[in-house]
């Protein structure tokens, strides 16, 4: 009986301890401090470039949620995927490429070197501290997950043709998905994930275009009051989350139809059309260049040199040949 409290005793500490653990092998990467972020980069050529794009993208939090940001993240960019999955907390989808993590005051990202990010660094190094700004501004209330991930695309300019693709095919196709649904997107799969942060931005330019500038900021601040979501989108527009929902539709339906996706589709494939045919090009005067090369090559190395015709030679007379005759 002893043994066996003694074992669990050993396993229960194992347990405790080993996340602390793994936790202090990621810190021994050395850590570059800068102004306003410390990075903990296994590349650590990306650092000016991120620190560049962290540095505008606070500047433009500061502004968008009238707070002062005063904290300094750390930034971790990690290529070992198993140091990545110690990092972060909880489950997190096989798409996923980066997590802020508010309470720890982090961002971890998955490293270019190692992983196809399908966005550039700098676009998801701002997302990710658009939700750590965010999230501060909230304080320990939890904000809904369309404004945040709406925050973070409208913030990081990560809007895309793809991302107009498919929201006109959400709209046209009756996939549109609720405000509140969002808050499951982890679950969600690749495609129907993508409609769902293309929606949150939508969301998001919808409160600024027609609640001004400050909508999000006063938003924030009624969550930080313990607000409901319900109360505090009363407050910021003086509708109702189903009246402000309902409008918001509106919205995307008038702009995301038919015809927009029509010529979405049709610029589409006028693109890939375009990119073929330079593609073709480039390899056929590539090919020219080259047989030209080689006719070059050959003229100078040739040994068929024109002595005239052998069958009309030129009849050129001697005169001394002729005088001597003579």
């Amino acid at each position: 009986m002893r043994i066996n409290k003694m074992f669990i005793y050993v396993i229960t500490m194992c347990v405790f301890l080993l996340p602390s653990f793994l936790y202090s092998q990621k810190i021994e990467i050395e850590p570059v401090e800068k102004e306003y972020f410390t990075y903990y980069f296994d590349s650590p050529r990306y650092i000016d470039s991120a620190d560049s794009v962290l540095v505008i993208t606070r500047k433009k939090m500061i502004e968008l949620l009238q707070d002062s940001l005063s904290y300094k993240p750390s930034v971790y960019l990690l290529g070992n995927l198993s140091q990545f999955n110690s990092l972060i907390d909880g489950k997190f989808p096989d798409w996923g490429i980066g997590v802020a993590l508010p309470h720890k005051k982090m961002i971890v990202i998955k490293s270019p070197d190692k992983f196809n990010l399908n966005k550039s660094l700098e676009q998801l190094l701002a997302h990710e501290y658009a939700h750590l700004a965010v999230s501060h501004k909230a304080f320990i209330a939890n904000p809904p997950r369309w404004l945040n991930e709406g925050v973070a695309m409208y913030v990081s300019m990560e809007w895309s043709w793809s991302d107009n693709i498919a929201m006109g095919q959400a709209a046209v196709f009756g996939q549109l998905i609720r405000l509140e649904e969002i808050e499951k997107v982890n679950r969600f799969n690749e495609s129907k994930a993508q409609v769902a942060y293309a929606e949150s931005y939508m969301a998001v330019r919808f409160l600024l275009k027609y609640y001004g500038k400050n909508a999000v900021s006063i938003f924030l601040q009624q969550i930080n009051k313990n607000r409901s979501i319900e109360e505090a989108i009363y407050v910021t527009t003086g509708a109702t989350m189903a009246e402000f929902e309902a409008d918001f539709e509106k919205s995307l339906h008038k702009q995301f139809n038919f015809a927009s996706l029509f010529m979405d589709t049709i610029f589409f494939w006028i693109a890939l059309a375009g990119v073929v045919v330079y593609a073709f090009f480039m390899q056929y005067k590539k090919r020219r260049e080259y047989y030209k090369k080689w006719e070059e090559e050959e003229k100078l190395h040739s040994t068929d040199f024109d002595y005239g015709d052998a069958d009309n030679p030129e009849q050129i007379e001697d005169d001394d040949d002729e005088a001597w005759r003579a």
